[in-house]
């Protein structure tokens, strides 16, 4: 589920943030981009956790003098697989299922997919009781 793995991005960076405070500015510009994306390969990059190497710039063939840096580093990634048991928090309940949320990634539960003793109930709010009324899902829920 989460994955420490090395990563490499391009950075480009104006002219004007060259000198003495290029290199935070150049690890501040990639948490910026990195953390909180999603990529098919990786999932979604929760944190930065180390830079390993920050290359020499490449002045940009663009005319506008800004450099492009490579820059190495490590990250935690979450990336859930299919069939993956997950902890997850009920967001809305509906007659065709639920939706919920684990971390950054929102998942829709079929009620096809529930016990068969689960029904829907509108009453109050909401949600998927079991017959012995011990089992509960609705809004806020915390679901396995």
């Amino acid at each position: 589920m989460f994955w420490h793995i090395k990563l490499e991005r391009n950075i480009v960076l104006e002219p004007r943030f060259f000198g003495r405070n290029m290199r935070e500015t150049l690890m501040q510009r990639l948490k910026h981009e990195v953390e909180g994306s999603c990529t098919g390969k990786h999932g979604y990059i929760v944190m930065v956790t180390d830079f390993t190497s920050i290359s020499e710039g490449m002045v940009t063939d663009d005319g506008t003098a800004r450099a492009k840096f490579t820059v190495e580093f490590s990250a935690i990634a979450f990336r859930p697989f299919k069939g993956q048991v997950l902890d997850a928090v009920v967001t809305e309940v509906t007659k065709f299922g639920f939706f919920a949320e684990a971390g950054p990634m929102n998942l829709f539960v079929s009620n096809q997919l529930l016990a068969d003793d689960m029904k829907f109930e509108s009453t109050d709010e909401n949600c998927y009781v079991s017959k012995d009324e011990a089992v509960k899902v609705l809004k806020n829920s915390e679901v396995r």
